[in-house]
């Protein structure tokens, strides 16, 4: 059966989405601030206005009259969904998910406090007077961030009193929304972080993807890899925990669960977001019989999942902007594309900014094979696209 699908914002991320959905013949409606987004040059129609504006995102809905909605972004006017769920159209996955993870405090009150999640100390602040007595509770080094962000926009690592300040300024604007206020974490000194892709079904059970490993700088997602290899106990403890946390949020649809881990064995709860993930990106390269955005669709659309297997070892890499220019940059292809087991991805963002994600490398290899290999080759190659580093300062 077709369904008419509004998708609520229109990155990268809802382009393969997209993609997704139109390879099994379904009618989306690509939505975001901005004409030409990337999600609506593979989408049969979009609109262009602010989602955080309820009177017009109720009027989009009226006018389209969509049987699912897909939020993509955190700049929603969320609470509206409720509405929209009232009206017998499906939120993905529901809107008690997505009003609570697109507010970092509301999904941090509801691991720590409702489920007895393990996760790191934090406070929150609406001043930046409360942001210095924040600081001074939680104790230095400590991680500040907006309660409503994206790409890591906004999150700083505070090493001492001095550089507060400036954290907070940098808070303000990277901030998403109209909430301004910011959460001051502890500083967890782990091993690693992991992604556990989690889906959860209509009418099957929760399934998870092996885990992902990434590195972030500036908070912002930079390379990918999967399978990030982890002790047994460990991945168990991580699927007990998102197995938690996304029951009692609701909904089908993929998640993106984000976990640090230290040296000691802790398995930390970060992060949650409905959706597809950005480290999941590296799923493009073949390292899964389904695709994150396969996954997501199959869930939101009530079908089958059988069963989800690695068929192959892969890692990403970003291809971050140059300069900033209102001009689509020009990609040098020839090199990523001149080895095998490879995958480049362009966004079609039509302005390029310094360090803006333009793209991604793929690089994939057998089942077991190491994945340092592959995450050389994948950020080598991505180097070569526009010239940047994809660790490069933003």
């Amino acid at each position: 059966m077709t369904k008419k699908i509004l998708l609520l914002g229109s990155g990268e991320l809802g382009k393969e989405f997209v993609i997704a959905c139109k390879r099994l013949g379904q009618y989306v409606v690509a939505c975001d601030k901005y004409e030409n987004a990337p999600a609506m040059q593979v989408a049969d129609e979009h609109r262009v206005f602010n989602m955080l504006d309820g009177d017009e995102l109720m009027r989009v809905v009226n006018e389209v009259q969509p049987d699912l909605i897909v939020p993509e972004i955190e700049a929603i006017r969320t609470e509206k969904l409720y509405e929209c769920e009232k009206q017998g159209i499906q939120v993905v996955p529901s809107a008690r998910a997505v009003n609570f993870t697109m507010n970092r405090k509301a999904i941090r009150e509801l691991a720590h406090t409702e489920l007895g999640l393990t996760t790191a100390n934090y406070r929150y602040a609406c001043t930046y007077e409360e942001l210095q007595q924040a600081a001074q509770e939680i104790g230095f080094p400590c991680i500040i961030k907006p309660l409503m962000s994206s790409s890591g926009h906004g999150q700083s690592k505070v090493d001492n009193a001095g550089e507060l300040e400036q954290a907070w300024h940098c808070a303000c604007e990277g901030c998403r929304g109209d909430i301004m206020e910011v959460i001051v974490e502890e500083f967890i000194p782990f091993d690693y972080e992991i992604t556990l892709l989690t889906v959860t079904q209509q009418h099957g059970p929760t399934l998870f993807c092996a885990p992902i490993g990434h590195v972030q700088k500036g908070g912002d997602y930079r390379e990918s890899f999967q399978p990030r290899c982890m002790k047994p106990e460990h991945l168990a403890e991580a699927q007990r925990m998102a197995a938690q946390v996304t029951e009692a949020l609701t909904g089908a649809g993929i998640w993106g669960v984000e976990f640090f881990l230290t040296k000691q064995g802790d398995v930390i709860f970060s992060e949650l977001s409905p959706r597809p993930h950005d480290t999941g990106m590296v799923t493009l390269g073949h390292t899964l019989n389904l695709n994150e955005f396969e996954l997501h669709f199959r869930a939101v659309m009530g079908l089958p999942i059988p069963a989800i297997h690695l068929e192959h070892a892969g890692a990403s890499a970003v291809v971050l902007g140059k300069e900033e220019t209102d001009d689509a940059p020009a990609y040098n292809m020839t090199d990523a594309v001149s080895e095998d087991y490879t995958r480049l991805r362009i966004f079609g963002k039509q302005h390029q900014l310094v360090g803006r994600r333009m793209g991604v490398v793929l690089c994939y290899g057998d089942k077991d094979d190491d994945t340092t290999p592959l995450r050389d080759k994948a950020k080598r190659l991505a180097a070569t696209v526009l010239g940047t580093d994809p660790y490069m300062e933003k």
